[in-house]
């Protein structure tokens, strides 16, 4: 047993700290003071800075160049902006708080995952923990579900949030469509009859609790995430699985009812919000409106990092609300005030200006393109399956398009923060890091 088990944890060793923070946000999240923005951080927040620590450490003691020169580029890219932004803040207290939430998740702990991957099996376990803590919190998700004690949607505590609370409604939702484009990706690893099966199945499961979560912003995302990764693992295999899929969501709602009538009423809501949007709606536009006020107000360099909250009612119009209500899932009732616009690509714009937006979102776009052009050489051709890693290949670009997606109504805020960051390292071990050497197994 010792013979087996030993040689595996040295296989792995470099990447277990991050398998080890993917696991800690299965742990129940204590309840904050909504009037302090989330901003106290939490245990995974802090073993992600003691996994940046242990990178360190290695690529001291390996005496190794630590990434390639287009990574350093583009992972460093955002400092720029990031930096500019602290010193226009409030105060300097602000400033140096709010940067060293920006370099933890969209510089720092990327890079260190990035270096920590060494291989394709380094990769695809930290996809496995992906879609285990999916299936995790997943249930917990049902169980909340089926036994009224979720977070309150609609008069009824039956609102899948796992153990993230009803104060972090999207935590859950994130958590669970991490793990499906993981799971949905990984089905499609050549030669691997198992791993295709296993996928499959955790794919299967992860749509349940995802359909309960009642999160219009994730259910948009995971959508288009999964069409790009059945699109780029072949055009007759999307076919396939659209199809099946299209079936079982038949079955489960049209001849089970699973879920039916709160379900369609949901979904038809997304295609209503122009015409009779509920307040959580039209708080949401009026933020966004109230963003753009303030980037044209401060076009360049924007208000300031944390600096949305303090603009906001300068900008925004009566239509705004003082707050949104929640309750349930071991909560009694809290009044959450409006810090952001749930919206990233407006909060940077707001926060950062131009010069963030272009450093920030300018880096996401070519990791997108560096992931596509890695899997040109992976893709299924003409009577040949796809490439070793093409299950890789999907998982990068699953990723990146859902999180690209989900920032049209989402930002960065809560625990499952951190997997955020270790998603984009994943995505950039693939779109830039060392370039495949003849024997390799993958990028290095």
């Amino acid at each position: 047993m010792h013979d087996v088990v030993l040689p595996e944890l040295r296989r792995h060793g470099p990447v277990l700290p991050v398998v080890l923070l993917v696991a800690l946000l299965a742990l129940p999240v204590p309840a904050e003071d909504p009037a302090a923005g989330g901003g106290t951080g939490t245990v995974a927040d802090a073993v992600s800075a003691l996994v940046v620590a242990y990178c360190l450490v290695r690529l001291v003691r390996e005496r190794r160049r630590p990434l390639t020169r287009t990574a350093a580029v583009l992972l460093g890219l955002p400092v720029v902006g990031i930096t500019v932004a602290a010193f226009g803040a409030s105060t300097a207290a602000t400033g140096v708080a709010g940067a060293a939430r920006y370099l933890q998740i969209f510089v720092l702990v990327p890079a260190a995952v990035l270096m920590l991957v060494r291989d394709a099996a380094h990769f695809r376990l930290l996809a496995w923990s992906f879609v285990g803590l999916g299936l995790y919190q997943g249930v917990i998700g049902v169980h909340q579900n089926l036994t009224g004690t979720g977070a309150s949607y609609m008069g009824e505590d039956i609102r899948a949030v796992g153990t993230f609370g009803s104060t972090d409604v999207m935590g859950m939702a994130t958590v669970v469509s991490y793990g499906l484009v993981c799971a949905l990706a990984l089905a499609f690893r050549p030669g691997a009859p198992r791993q295709r099966t296993a996928a499959v199945a955790c794919a299967g499961l992860l749509t349940v609790p995802l359909a309960l979560s009642f999160s219009r912003g994730a259910w948009i995302a995971t959508a288009a995430a999964c069409a790009a990764v059945l699109l780029l693992a072949g055009v007759r295999r999307a076919g396939q699985v659209l199809l099946a899929a299209g079936a079982a969501a038949v079955v489960l709602v049209a001849g089970l009812g699973v879920g039916s009538a709160m379900l369609q009423e949901r979904l038809s809501s997304i295609t209503q919000v122009t015409d009779t949007p509920d307040q959580s709606v039209t708080d949401r536009y009026t933020m966004w409106a109230a963003s753009a006020d303030m980037w044209r107000g401060h076009p360049v360099t924007g208000v300031g990092l944390k600096g949305f909250p303090e603009h906001r009612d300068g900008h925004a119009s009566l239509a705004l609300s003082s707050g949104s209500d929640t309750a349930g899932a071991g909560s009694g009732f809290v009044r959450q005030p409006l810090l952001s616009p749930h919206n990233m690509y407006l909060l940077v714009l707001s926060e950062q200006g131009l010069l963030g937006l272009t450093t920030l979102v300018g880096g996401w776009a070519a990791l997108v393109v560096c992931a596509v052009r890695r899997w040109r050489r992976q893709r299924p051709r003409r009577g040949r399956p796809g490439g070793a890693h093409l299950d890789c290949a999907l998982v990068a670009c699953g990723l990146l398009v859902w999180q690209l997606i989900d920032f049209m109504y989402a930002d960065i805020g809560g625990p499952s923060t951190v997997l955020l960051a270790i998603a984009l390292g994943l995505a950039a071990w693939w779109a830039v890091g060392a370039r495949v050497r003849p024997g390799e197994a993958g990028p290095r």
